[in-house]
């Protein structure tokens, strides 16, 4: 494998136009895909054959009309200083506040406070549960903005109410400010380990195309595979941190190799014939474990680790072809300063 690795390796920085050309149209076919893919929607969270996923099934069958693993929304009640939330007057404010509730048909009861007890023994708090008929992810802005407009209302008429629940929850989407945060991190870090911004540059620019391409791809097969949104971070997250690690370990044989006055083509078919063998190692053993995950049985575990797997394969292959044709790019400016230096004194 080595030798096939070194092979691949030279080849690339010889045809290091072709190479980047090549992985730019794949970028721009997986970008274009993505924007053109119908939006998946999210599916309920099951686990065939467990006994919590009986009941829930179970539980569907018995009510059809309400949804087991529906969204649910709490509304607390605080009655002013001195008063309690049985006075005649604020008990119309509640039920006034719970009867405003519009959700265009995706509300499936609200408790009457008065009716379920719900009330505290003090008589200054009452809640009441809100049921929907579909989970948070589904929910409809409609919706979401009936439920916070009831609980201006009831503020309206003198009540301290606030909202609990998952209805409100908000759908995490990738590319936050965790994922910036994330890769800034490694850029410093990056830039200070190898004393090049060119080389840290590199690492970073490998990674984060493998990344996107994995996410387009993601993306585009959403519909077709019923890939969710957790797949899509999954497959980030995994893909960004095993993208800069496998770039890093090449680019650091490649400045060894070059440090020992090898030419810059051998030294990128030696690095990616050296560390590349690792690479393959290293990404065949983490493909595995994620490919085990469909073992469980559990369907959105099995399209995570295969989305996540897609990640990590396409994070390998960049790191054979992509980074030897950078450093073809890059020259010398990937080289640690003082090996610079030293190569400008001797010419």
């Amino acid at each position: 494998m080595a030798t096939y690795l070194y092979r691949i390796g030279r080849w690339a920085f010889r045809r290091r136009r072709l190479v980047g050309g090549v992985w730019l149209g794949v970028l721009v076919l997986a970008m274009a895909a993505a924007a053109v893919a119908p939006a998946g929607e999210e599916e309920d969270f099951s686990m065939p054959g467990t006994e919590s996923q009986k009941a829930f099934d179970l539980l569907d069958e018995r009510f059809p009309e309400s949804n087991s693993q529906g969204a649910e929304a709490r509304l607390v009640f605080r009655a002013p200083d001195g008063q309690r939330v049985t006075a005649t007057e604020n008990r119309a404010a509640v039920e006034d506040t719970l009867g405003s509730l519009d959700g265009g048909g995706q509300v499936a009861s609200a408790t009457d406070p008065y009716e379920t007890g719900a009330v505290s023994e003090d008589g200054t708090v009452a809640y009441s549960t809100i049921t929907y008929t579909v989970d948070a992810v589904d929910l409809t802005g409609a919706t979401k903005s009936a439920l916070e407009d009831a609980a201006d209302r009831g503020r309206d008429a003198g009540l301290t109410v606030e909202i609990g629940g998952s209805a409100l929850d908000a759908e995490e989407e990738p590319g936050g400010t965790t994922e910036i945060v994330g890769v800034l991190v490694a850029a410093v870090v990056l830039v200070l380990t190898l004393g090049s911004l060119a080389a840290a540059g590199l690492s970073l620019l490998t990674a984060l195309l493998g990344v996107a391409v994995a996410f387009g791809l993601v993306t585009a097969l959403a519909v077709p595979l019923g890939l969710t949104s957790t797949v899509a971070i999954l497959a980030l997250m995994l893909g960004l941190a095993v993208g800069i690690d496998y770039a890093l370990f090449i680019t650091s044989r490649f400045r060894d190799e070059r440090a020992r006055g090898s030419a810059p083509e051998e030294a990128a078919g030696r690095a990616v014939g050296t560390a590349g063998s690792a690479v393959v190692f290293a990404g065949a053993t983490v493909l595995i474990a994620l490919a085990g995950l469909g073992v469980v049985g559990i369907p959105e575990l099995t399209r995570m680790g295969l989305g996540g797997a897609g990640a990590v394969a396409l994070a390998v292959l960049v790191a054979l072809t992509l980074t030897p044709a950078l450093f073809g790019f890059f020259g010398r400016r990937v080289l640690p300063r003082a090996l610079r230096k030293a190569g400008r004194a001797g010419g």
